[in-house]
């Protein structure tokens, strides 16, 4: 009795350990957005837009999402330094197509995940459906997106629609939500003060690159901690969804990813249960575009921390992120014939999969490597 007593003692003591580690983590993920913001703002000046000249083409910023996020594994990485980048000076209009290419990015995960089943030929074909299941989706909604968002600036308009209370209403402005001001600002000023000593703008690239190793640390430490957190309670709210209807799928989805920090994550578990015959593709499809949805909180919290002229822009693309996953969702999933094409597009890839393993490396370079070269490479 007194052991048991003990060990759940200890438990709690663990846990509560982890939860104070993910409330720093989360403020270093604040502390280093702001950094990125402060550091672009200081290297570029007032010559932002000239430096990414290169990536002014939407196509072009694309393929950066892309490749970005296919690197790094994390589209809420990405999409945190976007924020940060916004934050100095980006312009929205090239960073939106940005946070498209970051959704793609981070399905390279799902199929990495399913090489895991290549030994058994059927196995491996269900592995490989399912995890391109969540690739085509994403890549529809870019191929329906962008476009409209280079004709009307749709994303643009929805999102600026969506902050305008914030700057229309004096009682509403964005300033008085800057309540991270004050926590984040000594952390920035402090590491900012002995960098201003070095030439030119050399110290604000310093900030930057510093911004987005913290970045990638913090997000990464707060993945792992909210899986031995929420690892349980993730996996009942996982054997809940499946089978209850689509919508149950979607919201739980969402819950899932909140709860572990990762749509990469999410989406991986989902790989290895169909693989093995426990689940259907059809069953899990809902689910994976839930992830889409619940991956947005990060860029969210990360525009909490952002101050000065740009923050509405920050908030902004944070929303973009979530509106461009909503409607994607609510237009292809909401059509009966647009849903079905990312899953007959997964099925006959799945198919070719299991015929040639040269198929599936074809795929990955074509679609994360060859092709988001090329194109950066043809519009400098």
């Amino acid at each position: 009795m007194t052991s048991q007593i003990s060990t759940v003692s200890e438990s709690s003591s663990k846990n509560w350990f982890r939860w104070t580690k993910l409330a720093f983590m989360l403020y270093m993920l604040l502390v280093a957005v702001a950094m990125v913001g402060s550091g672009f703002k200081w290297a570029t000046g007032e010559h932002a837009k000239e430096l990414f000249e290169f990536a002014s083409h939407p196509v072009a910023a694309l393929m950066i999402g892309i490749a970005a996020t296919a690197l790094i594994q994390s589209s809420s990485t990405v999409t945190s330094i976007i924020v940060g980048l916004v934050a100095g000076g980006l312009p929205l209009e090239t960073a939106i197509p940005m946070v498209m290419g970051a959704n793609i990015g981070t399905t390279v995960t799902n199929t990495l995940v399913s090489l895991g089943h290549a030994r058994c030929k059927e196995e491996f074909r269900r592995a490989f459906t399912c995890a391109t299941v969540h690739d085509f989706f994403n890549l529809f909604a870019v191929a329906i997106f962008l476009p409209l968002e280079m004709a009307f600036g749709l994303l643009n308009k929805i999102s600026a629609w969506l902050v305008s209370p914030l700057t229309s209403a004096s009682d509403m402005s964005i300033k008085s939500f800057n309540f991270i001001k004050p926590l984040t600002k000594p952390v920035v000023s402090a590491v900012k003060g002995p960098l201003e000593a070095l030439p030119n703008n050399t110290g604000g690239i310093i900030m930057i690159a510093l911004g987005i190793f913290i970045i990638i640390a913090a997000i990464t430490l707060m993945g792992k901690l909210m899986k031995k957190l929420m690892v349980g309670r993730a996996k009942e709210i996982l054997k809940s969804a499946i089978g209850r209807g689509p919508l149950h799928g979607i919201f739980s989805g969402s819950v899932v990813t909140v709860l572990v920090q990762s749509s990469s994550t999410t989406t991986s578990l989902m790989v290895p249960l169909v693989g093995t015959g426990v689940l259907k593709v059809r069953d899990v499809y809902p689910f994976t575009l839930g992830a889409n949805i619940g991956t947005c909180i990060t860029a969210l919290l990360a525009a909490t921390a952002v101050t000065g002229e740009n923050a509405i822009f920050a908030l902004q693309i944070a929303l973009v992120h979530l509106t461009f996953n909503i409607l994607a969702t609510l237009l292809i999933f909401g059509i009966p014939v647009l849903r079905e094409l990312p899953l007959k597009a997964a099925h006959w890839l799945g198919q070719l999969a299991e015929r040639s393993q040269l198929a599936v490396v074809s795929y990955m370079a074509v679609v994360f490597l060859f092709v988001p070269g090329a194109v950066l490479f043809l519009t400098q």
